[in-house]
């Protein structure tokens, strides 16, 4: 069951449309349209001497959420249809936050149209938000490690002698492989941030075990962009979601256009539902590198 709706303007203002309390917004959600899976375009060549079709390819349709709102005192009437228009802005674009009993999950959109029935006893309005990107995606991102500090244990204590020996109570754990159960309806893309803890050169190669699908990165490349060598506190970022795929590097602050350092074929990742097995191997320091992997879980609906 759906609990509340948070919608977030272009200005980052959030307003919640709680549906058992709306007298908290001056808003009664009447209802939402375009929440289920949306529709796909089916691509097929025709036969000149059989029946049917031939499949080509699909691909699913842009979104459109339209909400039907009714007006409450909040304090007036008036206050409560301005109140869309802030929150609603035509053209601009909106991100919606769905709660319901078992999940959170977001989308983004513009809004196409505020439509209000001023002049109707019971005043409401009708807004349209259409969202290129037909699927939601989970609200907070995931995320895995391949080599992090693996705390040893915890309790209070002081350690004031300068002659003893220290005491270890973390190491870096390094481990080059990882296995992602992705738990989504709809494949998506990573967000893959390659962290320098020291000195780390050649080449560095991700790869999925099971489809070969690898981005080899040319570690030497980075030095024209910055002018110094890869190294501890660098930050190289790939993201392979689709229409927002892009290389960058981080180098004391700045970020660097790095399009150029990874191979011309290499594959941009997408998780599968199921388990994605992932490895990584560099040339020299892979004890100095820790990879994360940050994914949104994407779904054909609510």
């Amino acid at each position: 069951m759906i609990k509340s709706i948070i919608v977030t303007n272009h200005n980052g203002e959030s307003l919640k449309l709680d549906l058992f309390h709306p007298e908290e917004s001056g808003l009664i959600v009447k209802s939402i349209s375009g929440l289920g899976p949306p529709k796909a375009n089916i691509n097929s060549t025709d036969l000149a001497t059989a029946d049917g079709a031939i499949y080509s390819s699909a691909r699913a349709s842009t979104r459109n959420i339209v909400f039907n709102l009714q007006f409450m005192f909040a304090p007036t009437i008036e206050d409560a249809r301005q109140k869309t228009y802030k929150y609603f802005p035509l053209k601009k674009k909106v991100t919606i936050e769905v709660e319901t009993d078992n999940r959170s999950l977001s989308t983004e959109g513009y809004v196409e149209s505020n439509e209000p029935d001023i002049f109707s006893q019971e005043e409401s309005t009708q807004i349209s938000i259409v969202c290129v990107d037909p699927f939601f995606r989970d609200a907070r991102p995931s995320l895995v490690q391949f080599a992090s500090v693996l705390p040893n244990f915890e309790f209070p204590f002081s350690n004031e002698s300068l002659t003893d020996d220290l005491i270890e109570f973390g190491k870096i754990g390094l481990d080059t492989r990882s296995t992602l159960v992705y738990t989504g309806d709809v494949d998506t893309g990573i967000l893959i941030t390659i962290h320098a803890m020291g000195s780390v050169s050649g080449t560095l190669n991700i790869y999925n075990i099971e489809t070969y699908e690898n981005i080899k990165i040319d570690l030497s490349k980075v030095k024209g962009l910055t002018g110094v060598d890869y190294g501890s506190g660098d930050d190289i970022i790939i993201s392979t979601v689709s229409g927002d795929k892009y290389v960058q590097v981080l180098h004391n602050g700045k970020y660097y256009n790095a399009i150029g350092i990874i191979d011309k074929l290499a594959n941009w990742f997408q998780l599968t539902v199921g388990k994605n097995i992932f490895n990584f191997t560099v040339t020299d320091g892979v004890e100095n590198l820790s990879i994360t992997f940050e994914y949104r879980n994407a779904y054909g609906g609510i």
